[in-house]
């Protein structure tokens, strides 16, 4: 699981989105972001995550809020990801866990008794000025939206 922590400044990075644009956290300075790490485009749990996301999404903007979400696979998986479930919000590829790394969302997991490397579901929101405002260590994937507004009223 991760070592930061909220009140921590948010580590910098820069990555390729599903239309093989760059994108950078700095690119967002002066808005409040949601980065959501998540294991695998496609995946049940994933994928209600992400339409969990879609379908709020005028809320979340409503909210000031920009999402950006973040797994281990490729530029080309991402577009059909986005395509498919008509994902509104940059998908940012990151197959060399540069990005995973620095947020440190990757390592041991369990399933039923097997023990295996991969990537920990996490959300962090990041206010204005670049610093982690929220930490979602277990997103609730069915209801994310309505945890991060929630969490941001407090």
């Amino acid at each position: 699981m991760t070592t930061l922590v909220e009140g921590a400044k948010a580590p910098q990075f820069k990555g390729k989105d599903q239309n093989g644009n760059w994108v950078s956290l700095s690119d967002y300075k002066g808005k409040k972001v949601v980065l959501y790490f998540y294991p695998e485009d496609g995946t049940p749990t994933c994928t209600v995550q992400a339409c969990n996301l879609r379908d709020n999404y005028a809320l979340l903007q409503k909210a000031g809020l920009v999402i950006i979400g973040i797994s281990p696979d490729d530029i080309t998986k991402h577009k059909k990801f986005e395509d498919k479930y008509s994902l509104p919000f940059t998908l940012v590829a990151d197959p060399e866990h540069t990005i995973i790394d620095k947020y440190g969302v990757w390592g041991e997991k369990q399933m039923y008794g097997r023990k295996y490397m991969g990537l920990h579901r996490t959300t962090f929101v990041i206010d204005e000025k670049g610093m982690i405002e929220k930490i979602f260590l277990k997103p609730k994937s069915k209801q994310h939206a309505e945890e991060i507004l929630a969490a941001l009223e407090k």
